[in-house]
């Protein structure tokens, strides 16, 4: 049995904490980043950096071209970004319509092609109320779609499907990880905004853990 794994690794919080639970688990790690066009292209750069310094293996994928398709999500188009907590209607704004399944049909064929046994991502309970593609039905359905698509079977796997972001950053310090390695903010500017749903959750996880994010925030 193969032990090589593929993470989606946008630079954010979540899935730095599942590429590092996975290799805290022991699989061979290769990371996959995807340019989809999103305003905060930053959390790239700090991906890089990150998969440099762990010595993973770290594909970036160009798939600008497919925002021609994908209309009206705030992280992508001239949309203001909305403040406050994903709980309300607002959030909605931030929807990228059916970014993980497109991401994720990539990660398997890139598994397939490196004889991966599965595709790692950080789908967590938090984004269960605004993003469809996080929630539980849709893993399990694209779990079933990824073992019957390809001659080699590969698995999808969410470490943290049922847990929150508090309970993500639980682990991550248990785990001794550095979150100044990370990106957050759906704006990228130079400082993390502080306001937007992606930012508060953020700072929700830290005050709950009782520690202190090393992000410099704007306010």
């Amino acid at each position: 049995m193969s032990n090589k794994v593929v993470v989606i690794y946008s630079g954010g919080m979540d899935s730095y904490t599942v590429l590092n639970r996975a290799i805290k688990d022991g699989k061979e790690v290769h990371a996959l980043t995807f340019n989809y066009g999103q305003r905060h292209v930053k959390e790239i750069d700090v991906a890089k950096g990150v998969c440099d310094r762990l010595n993973v293996p770290h594909q970036v994928i160009d798939i600008r071209a497919i925002n021609a398709l994908l209309a009206g999500s705030s992280l992508t188009d001239d949309i203001d970004i909305p403040e406050g907590h994903y709980e309300e209607e607002s959030m909605k704004s931030t929807v990228v319509p059916n970014r993980n399944m497109v991401l994720l049909s990539l990660a398997i064929a890139y598994a397939v092609s490196i004889k991966a046994e599965a595709v790692y991502y950080g789908a967590h309970s938090g984004d269960h109320a605004i993003y469809p593609d996080c929630r539980p039905e849709f893993v399990e359905k694209m779990k079933e779609v990824s073992l019957l698509a390809n001659y080699e079977p590969v698995d999808i796997v969410t470490p943290y499907l049922h847990k929150s972001k508090i309970e993500i950053l639980t682990d991550g310090l248990s785990m001794d990880l550095d979150y100044s390695e990370t990106w957050t903010c759906y704006n990228g500017r130079e400082k993390a905004c502080g306001k937007c749903g992606a930012c508060v959750e953020r700072l929700e996880a830290f005050a709950e853990n009782q520690a202190t994010d090393p992000l410099a925030y704007e306010s």
